[in-house]
This record gives structure tokens, C-alpha cells and sequence, in this order.
């Protein structure tokens, strides 16, 4: 059975967020954006809601930690290669985002990620299956 995915972070400026990511090449579900959330499609089963704060609040009894500070998720993306990978970080530290350090090279395995405007972690992950070691 295939389940949908939402991921809900929360944001300061929903605006300013849409514009981060539109950079980035994602696009936007209108049917379920106002001035308090957006729906970012990731893919076709899987969904970024994007809800300014006191909205977000509304959902849960929690505090909203700040992200710069402690961890609340970290967002892992697929990618097509290494190219993209570069390319999408390169583009968010150009519209303002926090590079990760260096990427993570395990020949198999490439990652390289960065923090969004709002302090949320996101990894691009690019895996070529024929150099999967063997166990």
C-alpha cells in the first residue's frame, strides 16, 4: 500500500518561503494555499505544508523549537545525480540559505544539504545502486 506523505514546518514569512522554493524549482498545490499555508508537491505522493507560525500553532500543544538551535527534522530529498545536487545547493546559498559544510561523498552515496530560510535542515541525496557495496 502506497500512503501519501505531508511534512507541516513551520515558517515566518510564507511569501519569502514560496519564493525560496520556487527558486529551487518546486511548485505550488493553489488549492490549498491562503495567507496561512501553502502545499509544496515534492512529488506526486509526497507534500511540504508550509504554515506561517500562529497557524502551525494551532496543530500542536508544543512549543515550536528554533531550528538553528536544536533539531526538529531533517528533510531528505532524493536527486538525479551530483550535478543536481550542486546545482540545488548552490541555488538555495544564493537566495539566502545556509550551506551545510561540505558534501558527504561515500562514493556510493553523495549528500549535500543546507538550511532554508526559516532554519529547517534539508539533505539532497543522490545513491548509484550499481556501487552499493555488497553485504
Amino acid at each position: 500500500m502506497s500512503r501519501m506523505t505531508f511534512i507541516n514546518l513551520p515558517v515566518q514569512d510564507l511569501a519569502r518561503t514560496v519564493e525560496f522554493f520556487t527558486k529551487l524549482g518546486f511548485s505550488f498545490d493553489e488549492t490549498f494555499t491562503d495567507e496561512n499555508a501553502t502545499c509544496m508537491i515534492i512529488s506526486d505522493d509526497s507534500y511540504v505544508m508550509l504554515l506561517v507560525e500562529p497557524f502551525f500553532k494551532g496543530f500542536t500543544n508544543a512549543e515550536i523549537p528554533d531550528p538553528t538551535k536544536s533539531s526538529e527534522v531533517i528533510v531528505g530529498l532524493s536527486a538525479q545525480s551530483r550535478e543536481e545536487i550542486d546545482a540545488l545547493r548552490g541555488t538555495a546559498v544564493e537566495a539566502g540559505a545556509e550551506s551545510l559544510g561540505d558534501p558527504q561523498d561515500d562514493g556510493f552515496m553523495y549528500m549535500w544539504g543546507f538550511r532554508d530560510l526559516d532554519g529547517h535542515q534539508w539533505s539532497f541525496i543522490y545513491m548509484d545502486d550499481s556501487a552499493v557495496p555488497e553485504q
